[in-house]
């Protein structure tokens, strides 16, 4: 008798996936600083691609909160302008008909108390109270980290956090400067808010590879067994970009590149490799995996950072045909700046599972090429039973791409054609945007974050002992560096891969970086 295959216990098949519904009740979003330059570029654009695709209840507001003079239906042109700017698609009129009518804005202080007044009385007119009797309120904080401590304390003592408000509070990086500022920071918000309510974004957990390790790693068995020290010869984990530091020089000057890109991206991808397997997928679960990663990182001292890290400045260069200007030649950044824009630097975990296995972390502004992505690097067979017609054999090698091109590529030798038993490199992939079936919505970072806040999911956002653990790793380097300047900045051309100090990081270890 045939046998339906689609029936057999482990056949493979395929299951229809249907878009889910997100169930979020009534809310308010204030966003302090509506009108800055992340509230116009990412914010606005993305609230608008939200309810474009129906997933924001019917009853939502959004208050600008910001120090400019103008009404209402100014907000809403400002609104439109940049969401026609900086959105990936066309603005359809009946869905902004409907967006607008959910945008107010109100000038106001950050300092004064008056104005946070006024705002509770905005907020009681424009909002509909939950099914509980309170008002839902979200406080996206967009504004520059100084503006914090006014902000939370002003809200504490004109109760916008407690009694007729159920508040949560989203807070953009840099999370402090240091661990102590971040400390101190904590200690701050503590007095007014519990830390379930706290949401501390980074946009990077937002994107669909970043939160594929995770399914990649612990719903696959196959890869997870070899997931250690035995079979893994090393890690890279690449952040390049090709751009500068554009319009944001006055940040970058005081944030450099460990505290803008190592300290909060670099830390959160190394650490959903490093990680084991939580005992749920609950946000606490899988946060307090990521804390022991971070405080199992081999402790770096001033000899540790001088041999094993590498930072850089670019000078001036050629990317994609275009020339560009060194760093110290960029719109308001000091003409002889020692701040670093790359950074290149060896990591151990030292744990059970990945003793003696190196992480090499690498990130840069004006790079060859805008590229994120982790290679994980497997040892080589003991024997070398089979020739290749290459002098280099590969190893075998898993590569998760992030951007430009969010993919999971798995490197592999098989027999080339032909009499003669000669190896071949070749590549199994799987690319997000070519291969899924059906019609698929990738959304943009800040749409499944924001989502995950209104749901009340802290999964993606860092809790308050994972940001101190987070900068006690990266201290040291920037302390170290602080001390002892760079002489000999810029030492990379734009448009290259970086410092030559970077290759013979790595080099000294008979291993070399991805080339792209």
């Amino acid at each position: 008798m045939s046998e339906n295959i689609s029936d057999t216990p482990g056949a493979s098949s395929f299951c229809e996936i249907k878009p889910e519904r997100v169930d979020i009740g009534p809310f308010t979003m204030v966003i302090f600083g509506g009108t800055g330059d992340l509230s116009r570029r990412k914010l606005l654009p993305t609230l608008y691609h939200l309810c474009h695709d129906q997933n924001l209840p019917d009853e939502y507001s959004i208050i600008a909160f910001a120090s400019s003079e103008r009404s209402d239906e100014e907000y809403r042109d400002l609104v439109k302008h940049s969401v026609e700017e900086f959105s990936e698609g066309p603005i359809h009129d009946a869905c902004w008909e409907n967006f607008s009518r959910h945008l107010f804005y109100m000038s106001g202080n950050f300092k004064d108390a008056e104005s946070y007044k006024r705002l509770s009385s905005r907020i009681e007119e424009v909002a509909k109270p939950a099914s509980g009797g309170k008002r839902e309120v979200i406080y996206y904080l967009a504004v520059p980290p100084q503006f914090l401590p006014d902000i939370f304390e002003r809200l504490s003592f004109c109760r916008l956090c407690s009694g007729k408000f159920d508040a949560r509070l989203i807070i953009e990086k840099p999370f402090g400067r240091d661990r102590s500022s971040a400390s101190a920071l904590n200690s701050l918000i503590a007095k007014s808010f519990e830390e379930r309510q706290i949401y501390r974004i980074d946009h990077y957990l937002g994107k669909e590879t970043v939160q594929n390790i995770l399914f990649f790693r612990f719903a696959n068995s196959i890869f997870e067994p070899l997931w250690n020290r035995r079979y893994i010869d090393h890690v890279q984990i690449t952040v390049a970009e090709s751009l500068g530091i554009e319009y944001r020089a006055r940040f970058y000057e005081q944030a450099g590149v460990v505290r803008d890109i190592v300290q909060n991206h670099m830390m959160q991808l190394l650490a959903l490799i490093a990680m084991e397997p939580p005992i749920g997928f609950e946000a606490d679960h899988i946060r307090n995996e990521k804390v022991k990663v971070y405080r199992t990182l081999r402790i770096m001292d001033s000899e540790y950072i001088d041999k094993h890290t590498v930072r850089g400045q670019y000078g001036a260069g050629n990317i994609n045909g275009t020339d560009v200007v060194s760093y110290c030649d960029e719109k308001d950044t000091a003409p002889d700046s020692n701040t670093p824009t790359f950074f290149a630097g060896k990591f151990y975990i030292d744990n059970w599972r990945w003793a003696d296995v190196p992480f090499y972390l690498r990130t840069g502004k004006r790079m060859k090429k805008r590229i994120t992505e982790i290679s994980i690097h497997f040892k080589q067979p003991p024997l070398r039973l089979f020739r290749s017609i290459c002098d280099i054999r590969e190893p075998n090698l898993l590569i998760l791409g992030v951007q430009p091109h969010e993919e999971i590529v798995l490197h592999i030798g098989v027999k080339h054609p032909g009499i003669g038993n000669h190896l071949y490199a070749v590549e199994l992939g799987f690319n997000y945007e070519k291969d899924l079936q059906g019609d698929v919505h990738f959304p943009l970072p800040y749409e499944r974050l924001l989502l995950d806040c209104m749901k009340g999911d802290q999964t993606l956002f860092a809790r308050q002992d994972e940001t101190e653990a987070m900068w006690a790793v990266v201290d040291p380097i920037i302390e170290r560096w602080k001390n002892t300047p760079c002489p000999e900045f810029p030492n990379y051309a734009a448009g290259s891969w970086g410092p030559d100090d970077a290759n013979r990081l790595i080099g000294a270890d008979g291993r070399q970086w991805r080339i792209f």
